[in-house]
């Protein structure tokens, strides 16, 4: 009975090995297969001692082999895809385990997952002082994944939460460098260097930050009433100076516009005077070019023609040169009037 006890026992060391060992398929088989053949050994063996023995001790000799027939359980755990799973034996790590079907003693055993994929973590708002003593709430989202399984989950009690406060301290430092109008304008440029502070967390806590993204930097409500505002004075102040530059614009065109309209003039009014003057000189110079070929006879006809039509008017006094009067005097009415006229001067 001992020695049968000692070889149950050598085979279940030997199946707990075999399970412990990863080799889980031919190994279990061929325990079961020991143990079978165990078993009938030890039946015809127990038989042939039956014979022998009396009939009231036979009750005595089946109570062992009913304890030896009893089997010691099995557990199995399945991990999943993109899972790493962590062998405990005693609350111990033991060793890590690839996704597949793994077998474990139950109450002395413990596979626990580990999630390799990448998770979403939302960090809440949380109050930062810029460089010139302004307050601003900050919110920020990141993306990480497990690298080192056993660093994330045996040597920091909570990675996640430390992984969060390393950000949330690299965030105040690097808004706390900035102004508030620099630090509202430049989220693109806080994600880079924030990236770059954290770098890689494995050898820390066994995880890698994949993503950083500042959703809102939103200052204080005071801060906010004041920059609105600002910003009303300002877009105020650029509309005055845009409604006077308009107005500005405006008189300088429509001055222009006067001044052009002004020069058009006087240049359109210079040249018809001009255009008159030449057509006045070339009448002139037309008259001297045909009276430099007109005989005296022509002067005399054209006297005539004069007193002719003076003689028809009702004027009663007409300056005549004295040089001339010989001339008209020829003229026999001209020459009764002009004499008419001096005997009544020598009368007088």
């Amino acid at each position: 009975m001992a020695n049968q006890q000692k070889q149950a026992h050598g085979f279940l060391n030997e199946m707990m090995g075999s399970a412990l060992s990863g080799n889980y398929t031919d190994q279990y088989k061929k325990v079961q297969q020991n143990v079978i053949a165990a078993r009938k050994r030890a039946t015809k063996k127990q038989n042939k001692r039956d014979e022998n023995r009396q009939p009231e001790r036979t009750i005595h000799a089946r109570i062992p082999e009913k304890r030896r027939s009893v089997n010691m359980p099995f557990g199995f755990r399945i991990v999943p895809q993109n899972n790493r799973g962590l062998v405990e034996t005693l609350g111990k790590y033991k060793r890590s385990v690839e996704p597949g079907f793994h077998f474990y003693w139950p109450f002395f055993q413990k596979i626990r997952n580990v999630s390799l994929a990448m998770e979403p973590l939302a960090l809440p708002n949380y109050s930062i002082i810029t460089k010139d003593n302004a307050d601003v709430s900050a919110s920020l989202t990141l993306n990480f994944h497990v690298t080192d399984p056993v660093k994330y989950q045996y040597e920091n009690t909570d990675s996640v939460e430390s992984m969060a406060q390393l950000v949330r301290g690299h965030l105040r430092d690097i808004i706390g460098r900035m102004d508030l109008n620099e630090a509202l304008g430049s989220t693109a440029k806080i994600n880079q260097e924030l990236t770059l502070a954290i770098g890689d967390l494995t050898n820390t806590y066994g995880i890698n930050v994949d993503r950083i993204n500042i959703d809102e930097l939103t200052p204080s409500r005071a801060i906010q009433e004041a920059m609105d505002k600002q910003l009303t004075a300002d877009r105020e102040r650029v509309a005055a100076i845009a409604k006077a530059e308009g107005e500005a614009k405006s008189i300088e065109l429509t001055t222009k516009a006067k001044n052009d309209a002004l020069m058009a003039t006087a240049k359109a009014e210079a040249d018809a005077t001009k255009t008159r003057a030449n057509a006045e000189r070339y009448r002139i110079d037309t008259v001297q070019a045909g009276l430099s070929e007109v005989t005296d006879k022509y002067f005399q006809n054209q006297s005539i023609n004069a007193f002719s039509d003076l003689a028809k008017s009702n004027t009663n006094m007409v300056v005549v040169p004295s040089d001339s009067s010989d001339e008209f005097g020829k003229i026999p009415v001209i020459g009764k009037l002009l004499g008419t006229r001096d005997d009544q001067k020598h009368n007088l």
